[in-house]
């Protein structure tokens, strides 16, 4: 190593592996980044994402500076003038229309960047819009809504110790791909690898043979959306042979009789004609994990985005109690996050249907409407209409259902501000575009992402790059906007603290703290001398001291999932097999949701955007290999080549997530070569889970014709 350069130690954040980097630099250029060997948590792994973090920093059509719309071109404006134009614009909307007139849409990206978790609250909730939406509304609800239900707290969500495991039952999830989701669990295909040299056990329920499926020791295909009916059966059998074990949780469960007798009707055999699965097959699973010492059930995003996906949620957590796996080394446990975002559970604990949205009537949660409704609130006339919008570190138009739909609306908004460092096939709608600094320009320190970890640590990453001359930070851009709106409403503005203020005072109260009496306690200065992640150890029995429900016990039956187990049995279990279609999702390693085809290494090979569809199916429909097909359904259509392939179900056919590169106006150089098609112009925004409203997206009816 030269003697000018230097090594560089911190997280990636562009998934939620969060893998730790060694990155070596000579000044502001990087020569090398591999995985950091030290890491307690990735242990020397990153994935092929990690080293596009060079290529996004020297990015060109990355925006450094603020961009006004003139017709179709685009001028650059100092910050001055944007904030100016921002609050100017939301308050002509608002006082002409009402302060439901703004919306409000953050994307997932916020949640990896701490700056954006700590800072926007407070600008956005001086606007008192109920209009606001994120991308938790298709993709975790239902995880949510079961922490706040029956722990207490809406980030109460168990994490599964696979490091102990022996036996694991994983439906919807392909880690391996993902890297983990809701389960920050970096190295995973190492760690199932291990799991199975100690004789562990992994069984797949997909209906795709997915790259995680191709480690399990069995692989069972399921019909999209009856999961619920699969999960139930366990139930029904364990209660049944008397195969229920809650052991040591037993003193704190609520409503467990009332879950016992609720799940008599639900058997094996019912379940076995909607998902395709066998009697036999449901029972002999059910029996496996029942007499697992330390057994795992873990649902992801294939059983969240469905019709029935809180209830299968909540399913998930009965049968880690039924087997005596929650708050077990190795099984599920909680976590003991260094920033304990849960805290004493007076804030934040979350709440659900305290408002509706106007057209539809769906329930907000914890001031968030469902996503499925945000289109139609800016579409229908009316007192409440979206009139203007503030969208940051999103592209809804590719990541949301009926992506068209969306489009209409943002083209007819009166005014629309986004905080995007590019001009991508949302933010090409914009009035003005607010561009934040790249990671390499801040510090860092993961806030959410601690809390599902697979192992309690923490790190704070300091910038590697200084920001440019004129830059500002995400943090920055809201302070301003929060200071000038405060203004005009003549309020107080907040304490204007920097994020890495906020954690330290954070950390001060949590439980490696001095006042925790943690005996080296922690503080941002400590975990920047450490420079790499501190670790604190495997996940630890934490019950009931972490339970937040008022009598501090499991609540095992909850009023609305009882009522909804009625639509599993009256609509679920009474469907008859059909030959309709059905499409589902499909995720890769080298992508994170829709911006980071833009990189040179992440796009390049072959095609990635193809519709898997099963070789039956082909043949009935005279499909070749490549062949160019028009998929269709009630929202919209596409045209795009088929993979002939035995990776999914018959019945079902499979596109990616996050494509759809083809849209005039995006400044996107690379993905722009590589468009592919958009899953999302096919999902149907009228499809959703009716308890949570959060979108369904992997049961949508298709009809394919050759072309």
């Amino acid at each position: 190593m030269k003697k000018s350069t230097k090594k560089h130690y911190r997280v990636c954040h562009l998934c939620e592996a969060t893998c730790g980097l060694e990155i070596i630099h000579d000044g502001e250029e990087i020569i090398s980044i591999k995985g950091d060997k030290k890491d307690p948590l990735s242990r020397g792994f990153f994935c092929p994402k990690a080293l596009s973090l060079k290529d996004i920093q020297n990015d060109p059509d990355r925006l450094k500076h603020p961009v006004l719309r003139k017709g179709d071109q685009w001028e650059k404006i100092s910050w001055e003038k944007a904030f100016d134009i921002t609050v100017s614009q939301i308050f002509k909307t608002r006082e002409q229309y009402g302060k439901d007139s703004i919306g409000i849409y953050m994307g997932n990206p916020c949640v990896h960047n701490y700056g954006m978790m700590t800072h926007p609250g407070h600008f956005l909730s001086l606007l008192k819009t109920k209009n606001r939406y994120s991308a938790t509304s298709v993709d975790q609800l239902p995880h949510h809504l079961i922490g706040m239900w029956m722990f207490g707290h809406q980030m109460l969500v168990p994490i599964p110790d696979i490091d102990r495991s022996d036996y694991f039952l994983m439906l919807g999830a392909n880690p391996v791909a993902s890297n983990g989701s809701l389960w920050t669990v970096p190295d995973v295909k190492k760690r199932i690898k291990e799991f199975k040299n100690r004789g562990g056990k992994l069984v797949t329920v997909d209906p795709r043979y997915s790259e995680t499926g191709q480690l399990a020791d069995e692989h069972l295909f399921i019909r999209p959306g009856t999961d619920a009916a699969f999960l139930s059966a366990i139930l029904n059998t364990m209660f049944a042979e008397k195969l229920d074990h809650p052991d040591h949780l037993s003193p704190y469960l609520e409503g467990w009789e009332a879950v016992k007798a609720k799940m008599v009707t639900f058997t094996a055999e019912k379940a076995a004609s909607v998902t395709g699965i066998e009697a036999d097959t449901i029972r002999r699973i059910a029996r496996e994990i029942a007499g697992s010492k330390n057994g795992i059930c873990y649902g992801r995003m294939g059983i969240s985005v469905q019709t029935y996906g809180t209830v299968c949620q909540w399913l998930v957590q009965l049968i880690n109690i039924a087997t005596g796996s929650l708050d077990k080394p190795g099984g599920v446990l909680f976590t003991k996050p260094a920033f304990d975002t849960i805290g004493d559970g007076q804030r934040n604990a979350g709440r659900l249907g305290a408002r509706h949205s106007r057209v539809s009537g769906l329930p907000d949660f914890s001031g968030e409407l469902p996503v499925v409704a945000m289109a139609e609130e800016i579409l229908t006339p009316g007192e409440g209409q979206i009139k203007a919008m503030i969208i940051a570190a999103a592209n809804p138009v590719l990541t949301v259902p009926n992506g068209r739909q969306l489009e209409k609306g943002l083209e007819s908004l009166d005014f629309m501000v986004c905080i995007d460092p590019y001009i991508n096939e949302t933010t090409r709608f914009a009035d003005l575009i607010l561009p934040p600094t790249f990671a390499l320009e801040h510090d860092h320190f993961d806030i959410v992402f601690n809390v599902f970890a697979a192992r309690n640590c923490a790190g704070f990453n300091q910038p590697l790059f200084p920001k440019a001359k004129g830059a500002m930070h995400d943090w920055e851009i809201f302070t301003e906007l929060g200071k000038r709106t405060a203004a005009k409403l003549d309020v107080k503005p907040r304490p204007n603290l920097s994020p890495k203020q906020f954690i330290d005072l954070g950390l001060q109260i949590g439980p490696y703290s001095e006042k925790a009496g943690y005996p080296e306690p922690i503080s941002i200065s400590f975990l920047e001398k450490s420079q790499r992640r501190v670790d604190f150890g495997p996940l630890e029995p934490s019950l009931p001291d972490r339970l937040l429900t008022k009598d501090k016990k499991i609540q095992c039956a909850p009023e609305l999932l009882m009522a909804d187990l009625e639509r599993v049995e009256s609509d679920l279990l009474s469907q008859t097999p059909t030959d309709q279609l059905l499409l589902i999702g499909r995720r890769h390693l080298f992508s994170a949701n829709s911006w980071l085809h833009n990189y040179d290494r992440l796009v390049k090979g072959k095609n990635r955007c193809l519709l898997f569809i099963h070789p039956d199916d082909a043949a009935t429909l005279k499909l070749k290999e490549e062949q160019l097909v028009k998929v269709t359904s009630r929202v919209g259509e596409v045209e795009v080549a088929v993979s002939i392939t035995d990776e999914v179900m018959k019945g079902i056919v499979s596109l990616p997530h996050g494509w759809g590169h083809n849209r005039k106006g995006t400044r996107l150089s690379i993905a722009e070569k590589h468009p592919g098609v958009s899953v999302n112009d096919l999902t149907d925004e009228k499809l959703f889970d009716p308890l949570s409203g959060n979108g369904a997206l992997n049961e949508v009816p298709v009809t394919i014709v050759a072309i």
